[in-house]
């Protein structure tokens, strides 16, 4: 599993439960376009971050919302796990570019994170490294 991609779900879902295809449309909107996302890989990773325990279907398992669309919503172990995610600096065999992009994108959007916080994290781990 792509771990930019799990982490960028779960923190669109931190700010409300989502169908696939809205997931999709927020992470290109939040991160510019500039890491567009196959459709095909939302859904296998949703599979992936359900069976792992971190989200759950909204509506309840197997139903849908008004417009028969799964809406998924994280569970307090994705609460958990994102809380983890955005407060860990990302190392070097991470390919960190791509990874530290899509992070401080999503901690600047994303409900009760502190993304001055998340930077200095970052550059501190950065800093020590050198």
């Amino acid at each position: 599993m792509d771990t930019e991609y799990a982490y960028g779900l779960l923190a669109l879902l931190e700010r409300a439960p989502m169908y696939g295809y809205q997931l999709r449309a927020e992470f290109e909107r939040t991160t510019g376009a500039t890491w567009p996302l196959n459709i095909g890989q939302v859904y296998t990773t949703l599979a992936r971050l359900q069976r792992d325990g971190l989200v759950t279907e909204a509506a309840g398992a197997g139903e849908t919302d008004e417009q028969g669309k799964v809406v998924y919503q994280l569970t307090e172990d994705g609460h958990t796990e994102l809380a983890r995610w955005f407060s860990t600096p990302i190392t070097r065999d991470a390919r960190p570019r791509d990874e530290l992009a899509i992070k401080i994108a999503l901690a600047v959007t994303t409900p009760d994170v502190d993304a001055r916080a998340v930077i200095q994290a970052q550059r501190t781990a950065t800093l020590r490294h050198l």
